[in-house]
């Protein structure tokens, strides 16, 4: 590993030796063989890109152009208007509930993006809120929608009331029954159309199984994973049922890359989605199953030396959404043998390094980061200098680097 690392360090330098830092780059390479990966153990199942892990439509392009990749899962209705309207995709999914009445009076009013474009709900009010923007006679198409099903695992439910709740805290939709009497509301609700079904299982596809150093903990977080996809599959495949009965449904999406073969093993599916998995952040390092190589990196540069043994960059406090813990924060990757201090951390507008090649950096150098999270990265940077074979073939602008910032 430490050979590939260094001559991966070698290549970056070498691309990028016309730069300043801070910047950011992503592997073409890497980018290219992780988007095949992920087609292969979506076995045969179209693998819908989640546009949050990657926030650059040039790369949205590039992945939707190799077999097997089909439709955008996007984060807000205004992206999905903007990235329809600029031609990246006419399928695309709103991956969270909106209340944005401004897109939501665009979305109403253009037949093209009502074909194109599928909301998520989860209840009632949801469905009010877009009566109160465009009442349904005055919609040139009906609203696409799809139901949220909570994917959460809730064991001993009867027991503690349910508030024993392991997974992320999304849709009220837990049960079939409460599936299907949405599904019901919406069949019978003039203006609107059940096409789709998620459920997205962030306790098995963002929880990584295999925390470094953590054996117990590691072995604890498969056991419950292990029953979760059983409860899962069971409660998905009855709430595909039940909702069948009032929608003829398109589709029924569910997965991300920490889990996408295990959920395309589920015969309820039709799609997974997946995204942070192109780019290969350091979460997806604590995964057993399948890790991505990483492909976007950072460079910041070294300024100063505190001490003889310790050198400070300029910049460096991307940490990445989610608890705080030190797991959020970017990792010094090249050259090896770089570490956080952990009383500063990665800084607002200086980083302090140690580690075994902390003293032999000079001023000027620049040290690679991976952040911990995907498409947050193009957040901080307007531009991605895209890397092939030791250079750099291209500059193409984030979502930032084009004047979107969405969330």
């Amino acid at each position: 590993m430490a050979t590939e690392r260094d001559h991966l360090h070698r290549c970056l330098d070498r691309a990028t030796a016309h730069l300043d830092p801070p910047f950011a780059v992503v592997d073409l390479d890497a980018f290219d063989a992780n988007a095949t990966a992920l087609v292969g153990r979506a076995g045969g199942k179209p693998v819908r890109i989640a546009s949050k892990s990657l926030r650059c439509r040039t790369l949205l392009d590039r992945a939707l152009a190799r077999p097997g990749w089909q439709g955008v899962m996007t984060y807000t209705l205004a992206e999905a208007i903007w990235l329809v309207r600029s031609g990246v995709t006419d399928d695309a999914l709103v991956g969270y509930p909106t209340a944005d009445r401004q897109a939501l009076a665009r979305l109403a009013a253009e037949p093209e993006l009502a074909a194109a474009i599928c909301l998520m709900v989860d209840s009632t009010a949801h469905l009010d809120l877009i009566d109160a923007v465009a009442p349904a006679g005055s919609r040139a198409e009906e609203i696409r929608t799809c139901l949220d099903l909570d994917a959460s695992w809730r064991p001993l439910s009867g027991a503690l009331g349910g508030r024993l709740h392991i997974g992320t805290r999304r849709s009220p939709l837990h049960s079939p029954a409460e599936a299907g009497a949405l599904a019901a509301t919406i069949a019978q609700r003039p203006g609107f159309r059940l096409v789709g079904l998620m459920s997205y299982e962030a306790q098995i596809a963002g929880l990584g199984d295999a925390p470094p150093r953590q054996s117990v903990r590691g072995a604890t977080i498969r056991l419950l994973q292990r029953r979760s996809y059983r409860e899962l599959a069971h409660r998905r495949a009855a709430a595909v049922a039940v909702v069948r009965d009032h929608a003829d449904l398109e589709f029924v999406n569910g997965g991300g890359t920490g889990s996408i073969a295990l959920t395309a093993a589920d015969p309820a599916i039709t799609e997974v989605t997946a995204g942070s998995g192109l780019y290969g952040p350091t979460l997806f390092d604590a995964y057993r199953s399948w890790r991505p190589r990483p492909a976007a990196f950072f460079a910041l540069p070294v300024v100063r030396h505190p001490t003889a043994r310790m050198a400070t960059l300029l910049g460096g406090g991307w940490v990445a959404s989610g608890p705080a813990s030190p797991g959020r924060l970017p990792t010094p990757w090249l050259p090896p043998g770089l570490r956080l201090t952990r009383l500063e951390g990665a800084g607002e507008v200086q980083t302090p390094l140690t580690g075994t090649a902390a003293g032999s950096l000079r001023i000027g150098d620049r040290v690679w980061f991976r952040h911990a999270k995907a498409g947050e990265l193009a957040e901080h940077v307007g531009e991605l200098h895209l890397v092939q074979s030791g250079r750099v073939v291209d500059t193409v602008p984030t979502y930032r680097g084009e004047g979107r910032a969405f969330l």
